[in-house]
């Protein structure tokens, strides 16, 4: 039987720890935000909610093969 890797519960634990920074920053950056007109506003939460999404692809290729 196949031991079972260290690598995924780290990176479970670096996905969560990347959501809570994100969303500290965003939200601490939301009285900026709330000033400008509210399609400035859509488009920057819309972008704030994808960015977090891009340091995944290469945490998650780490978890499976141990490689970046």
């Amino acid at each position: 039987m196949i031991e079972p890797s260290w690598r995924k519960p780290v990176g479970i634990f670096l996905i969560l720890l990347i959501i809570f920074i994100w969303s500290v920053i965003v939200a601490t950056a939301s009285p900026w935000i709330g000033q400008l007109h509210m399609l400035v506003q859509a488009v920057v939460y819309t972008i704030a909610g994808i960015v977090w999404i891009l340091p995944l692809k290469p945490l998650l290729a780490w978890m499976e093969t141990g490689r970046w």
